[in-house]
């Protein structure tokens, strides 16, 4: 599978683990919701490309109203 998704305002805990809210779409274009903890780049990427990718991870849309929706802390089974 295959997506695109958008970085949100909207912060979450998740299981006790703080969580940002990632909205997009699948190729087919079905809507999803991702709960991101953490990003990893690799050791091997340049320092000018860690730098840019750090720039651009700060980047945040607005959330939607059904995103804002969403609780501070949430409890998944």
């Amino acid at each position: 599978m295959k997506m695109t998704i958008t970085s949100t305002e909207k912060l979450t805990e998740v299981n006790g683990v703080p969580a940002r809210i990632w909205v997009g779409e699948t190729e087919r274009g079905v809507p999803v919701t991702a709960f991101i903890t953490r990003v990893a780049v690799p050791e091997t990427v340049s320092d000018r490309d860690h730098a840019i990718f750090r720039l651009e991870l700060d980047e945040h849309a607005p959330p939607s109203a059904e995103v804002a929706a969403w609780p501070t802390r949430m409890l998944l089974d």
